[in-house]
């Protein structure tokens, strides 16, 4: 079975899809694997590295989207290398197919088996596959680093001969992997952090992490069977915002991680809440990528608004892109692997496994993907 590895052409992304070591990995399960030139250079790879490890190396990107059986790459792909592409070729990588239809409908028509990461469920089985929890804990990570670097004071205490210096205050709000690592990192360098979720049942992995869990009242709040949050009423929103703005207000360093699957961000920071926070403060909208959490965020930028800077930067994994390869390649190789079938060396696109049910978008010159037509349908 051949295999093509695509580089990634997408403006300012530094990630790759495949390192050589899980480059390896799938030459030793058997297969014909060969990865577009130039792939690994923005993580320092050489193209050699990829040849060591056993993989082939072209330079033409039409001969491989022609002749795979399965293509393996980043983001999602363009629309015009879709026709590129074989009838009943599999297409793995981040989709966003609920914002692109478009192309969802141009993979269909194609005859593509389309694979969206983005769809794997969350389960203890899919975890080692799981691309939006590996990427989620980098964007943690950068987040914090953004609020430390873009804030004028610094985040640990210090007991100095010119005095004692207070430790700054960090408000997570959303308490998903990207919150936890938001939280850990934060206390790491020596921030008092407080943090808030809607799901009542996250209180004691904040504090487990030295944080403090802001209760606010909602009533009856939870999380689907993926764990996401719940969608909130119009009166749980109001008691959620009066809770928050005096959060905000305390904190120097606000993070909102807040996202809903297939949705755009629910708006949970306004002007008049950035308006009781101190000038100076720092608010990072993780989610501005999918529609924002702060009023005023814009993408790749820096904001002022009541003397609060609103930072709106897209991709924060890529701003650790040796790492986040890293992990996304490893997420690859296990999906890859997992329906590995060693004996005639091919991947087994089992339609009954629930992982493929999750995640299989297109197949065959149909929309297979129920959870797609639900949300794209209503």
């Amino acid at each position: 079975m051949r295999i093509a590895v695509m580089k990634e052409n997408c403006p300012g992304e530094r990630r790759i899809p495949l390192i050589p070591a899980t480059a390896e990995k799938l030459v030793k399960l058997g297969a014909d694997l060969a990865v577009e030139s130039g792939l690994g250079l923005s993580c320092r790879f050489e193209d050699a590295d990829y040849e060591k490890a056993g993989a082939s190396v072209s330079a033409s990107r039409r001969e491989l989207l022609q002749s795979a059986d399965m293509v393996l790459r980043l983001r999602k792909p363009p629309k015009e290398e879709i026709e590129l592409m074989r009838q009943g070729c599999i297409h793995v990588s981040y989709l966003d197919p609920f914002n692109e239809a478009g192309l969802v409908e141009l993979l269909c028509r194609a005859g593509i088996s389309a694979v969206s990461l983005e769809m794997i469920p969350r389960s203890t089985l899919a975890q080692k596959m799981d691309v939006l929890s590996s990427q989620a804990n980098i964007a943690g990570y950068a987040a914090v680093l953004l609020g430390a670097e873009h804030l004028d004071k610094i985040f640990p205490m210090m007991t100095t001969p010119a005095g004692t210096i207070k430790p700054a205050r960090v408000f997570i709000i959303g308490v998903g992997v990207a919150g936890l690592q938001a939280i850990a990192t934060a206390k790491r360098l020596g921030a008092v952090v407080e943090a808030f979720d809607t799901r009542p049942v996250v209180e004691e992995q904040v504090k487990s992490l030295g944080a403090k869990f802001v209760k606010i009242d909602l009533g009856e709040t939870g999380q689907t069977k993926d764990g996401y949050a719940k969608a909130l009423t119009p009166e749980q929103l109001a008691l959620q915002k009066e809770g928050m703005t005096k959060a905000c207000a305390r904190a120097d360093v606000v993070i909102t991680t807040a996202q809903l699957f297939g949705r755009p961000a629910p708006r949970l920071i306004d002007r008049k809440m950035l308006a009781e926070m101190r000038p100076g403060s720092v608010v990072i909208d993780m989610a501005v990528e999918s529609g924002g959490n702060v009023e005023g965020s814009e993408v790749d930028k820096i904001t002022e608004i009541s003397g609060v800077r609103v930072l709106g930067f897209g991709n924060l994994p890529g701003r650790f892109a040796e790492t986040a390869s890293q992990m996304y390649s490893s997420n690859l190789g296990n999906f890859v692997e997992h329906f590995w079938d060693k004996q005639t060396k091919v991947f087994n696109l089992n339609r009954n496994d629930e992982i493929i049910k999750g995640a299989l978008i297109t197949h065959a010159g149909e929309i297979v993907s129920e959870m797609y037509k639900s949300i794209i349908n209503k």
